[in-house]
């Protein structure tokens, strides 16, 4: 038996959290579903694990713990996304899944895949 029952939300630290959240809003459309004095939550399409964006301090090295996000038609959201002038590595396609990185205003890196 799991002591815990799911993953509740995933948090960020970001440097502005209002700055964040609408950019969150804007280029990828999550809709703001709480705000706290110093963060934010905020739903992401029909997911029910929300992402969580707190200010504060973020260290400049790069984390290894990134979000994980899903997409059916991951060619069109990769062409919005660059449509947008937002930082991207390449699509990749390894086989079993297609997937790319985003990097947000603070550089927090993001992943959206598509597998079927």
């Amino acid at each position: 038996m799991s002591l815990v029952e799911r993953i509740d939300t995933i948090c960020l630290t970001v440097r502005n959290v209002e700055e964040a959240s609408r950019w969150y809003q804007e280029v990828l459309g999550f809709q703001e579903s709480f705000r706290g004095e110093n963060y934010r939550i905020l739903t992401i399409g029909k997911s029910t694990v929300p992402l969580t964006i707190e200010e504060g301090y973020r260290n400049s090295s790069a984390s290894s713990v990134y979000p994980i996000f899903y997409a059916k038609d991951i060619e069109q959201v990769f062409d919005t996304l660059k449509n947008k002038d937002v930082k991207l590595s390449q699509l990749q396609h390894d086989g079993d899944n297609a997937f790319f990185d985003v990097y947000d205003l603070d550089g927090n890196k993001l992943q959206i895949c598509y597998w079927e």
